[in-house]
């Protein structure tokens, strides 16, 4: 416990939490600051590339081994089946229709690339290494949430279920092409690679990661402030249960697989994560009728804010005291 509290104060007082408080208290005291579109899809580009690039560049210096494969087997099974869980724990705590229920289930089998960044930043602060190849299970997990999601609609013979072409479009998104893209540009040009672009995305990373978080602050923060009632007890309660059910499952595929300590961690966070950039544009196309004041609230509001502030603490220091053996 003092372990857990220590690394939340730590994380707490971080540059890029205080950068995310920042943008959430300007969003709630109706402050102008703002962040032009262009500048704020520049910074996730920036992003998506940068922890690609550096992933890919692990598994070149790693090498492709049984470890890997069995790491993208394991993320895409917690992609699969997290939806399931998060279908049935929507089903006990909200009133939402099989719709909504459908369409949260798919944002929390999927990840936040963002909430993955900061994670492996914790990591580097506090000289835990991990696989290189976790990247490669972030860009696993992006889209098979989306699938359980229709699979589950097509079961219950509601909503319109717009599929045709939705499959196409989901592997085809700019963030998942992008993230596994630089991911292999990366495990292409390896060392020699990295050192020609390290003094872009190494220096500069933890300072766009900050602005990154302003905005981010700025957008959880008017969702909530504009949609205070709209998730109720229960939905708020599913906001922060669920990451911690989620976390508990990527332990135990990281002890099956026999993940690093850091390694453990991150899949941790990975699955107890939340989507907030292609499973809402996927949702927009597929169920229309699912309220985004809903989802996003839930995924952005609630889970991103709780996995930043304490989730990630938590996930770290359990996988430290049960992985921890391991290298």
């Amino acid at each position: 416990m003092a372990e857990v509290l220590s690394l939340a104060v730590d994380n707490l007082i971080s540059p890029i939490i205080l950068s995310f408080v920042l943008g959430l208290s300007a969003a709630f005291l109706r402050s102008q600051l703002s962040f032009p579109e262009a500048v704020a899809r520049g910074l996730s580009i920036y992003l998506l590339f940068a922890i690609g690039f550096k992933g890919g560049a692990g598994v070149a210096e790693h090498g492709i081994d049984l470890g890997l494969v069995a790491t993208l087997g394991a993320a895409i099974v917690l992609s699969f089946g997290l939806p399931f869980i998060a279908y049935a724990l929507l089903g006990a705590l909200t009133r939402f229709n099989t719709v909504e229920k459908a369409a949260v289930a798919a944002h929390y089998g999927s990840i936040s690339i963002v909430t993955f960044v900061a994670a492996t930043s914790v990591l580097e602060g506090r000289g835990l290494a991990y696989e290189g190849y976790m990247v490669a299970a972030a860009a696993a997990m992006e889209a098979p949430a989306i699938m359980s999601a229709l699979w589950i609609i097509a079961r219950s013979g509601s909503g319109s279920a717009a599929a045709t072409g939705l499959y196409r479009e989901v592997l085809l998104n700019g963030s998942i092409v992008l993230l596994v893209g630089s991911f292999l540009i990366g495990m292409i040009t390896g060392e020699k690679g990295m050192e020609t672009v390290a003094a872009f995305i190494v220096s500069p990373f933890q300072g766009v990661l900050c602005l990154f978080l302003l905005d981010m602050g700025l957008v959880a923060g008017r969702s909530l402030r504009d949609n205070p009632a709209v998730l109720g007890a229960g939905g708020i309660l599913f906001g922060l249960l669920m990451p911690l059910l989620g976390s508990a499952f990527g332990l135990l595929a990281a002890q099956l697989v026999g993940l690093s300590s850091g390694g453990t961690a991150l899949l941790m966070t990975l699955a107890a994560s939340a989507s907030y950039i292609a499973v809402p544009a996927a949702m927009r196309v597929a169920l229309p009728e699912a309220r985004p004041s809903v989802y996003l609230t839930l995924s952005l509001g609630v889970t991103f804010p709780f996995n930043l502030a304490v989730g990630i603490p938590i996930y770290t220091a359990a996988a430290t005291m049960i992985a921890g053996g391991q290298s």
